[in-house]
Order: structure tokens, then sequence, then C-alpha cells
């Protein structure tokens, strides 16, 4: 049932990580683990089975949103998850990561 905003002590942004600043370049995740990354916890973090299924509907859409600037691959065995990760496309440039203005 919906409630009132005025129902709420505060309310916040909605803002999600893009997956240049979630994922590591060479490395690929699982949805669990992108659940986790997106709640800003360590991929092998400990959580509960409860969390662990609202970490998954939270990142299902993320991925489905951010496909562009992913790639997928196989299960490393056929009952396996599968791994996502950030297209070549979509990691940042380190030059333009470590630039520093040399002006000053």
């Amino acid at each position: 049932m919906p409630e009132p905003k005025s129902a709420f002590d505060a309310t916040y942004p909605c803002d999600f990580y893009e997956p240049a600043e979630l994922f590591e370049p060479d490395q690929m995740y699982t949805i669990p683990e992108i659940g986790r990354l997106l709640q800003g916890l360590e991929p092998d973090a400990e959580v509960d089975p409860d969390t662990e299924a609202v970490l998954v509907d939270w990142a299902v859409p993320w991925v489905m949103v951010h496909a562009a600037d992913m790639v997928i691959a196989e299960p490393l065995s056929e009952d396996g998850p599968g791994y996502y990760g950030l297209a070549d496309h979509a990691a940042p440039d380190d030059s333009e990561a470590t630039n520093v203005d040399e002006s000053a």
C-alpha cells in the first residue's frame, strides 16, 4: 500500500553506480556478487539468505539497464552461475584516471 512521503523521517536520492564505478575491469562477477557490490559490500561478503534474495532482486534490473556497458561469460561449470563484467569500451581510460594538472 502506498504511503505518504510525510510518513518518513527522510528520503534519499536513488543513485546507482555505473558499471565502471562498480567493477574491476579485469574481473567477472555473479549476480549475487553484483548485488553485494551495489550495497557497498565486498563480493564475497557473508549475507543471510533473505538479504541475498533482496540483493539479487536489485541486481537483475541493474544488469539489464547497464547491459550495453557489460559483457557476459558462460558458467564455468554446467550447473554454475553466469558471470558479468565491464565491457572494454566502458572501462575508464587509465590516463584519465591518473591525469594530473601539470600546469599548477
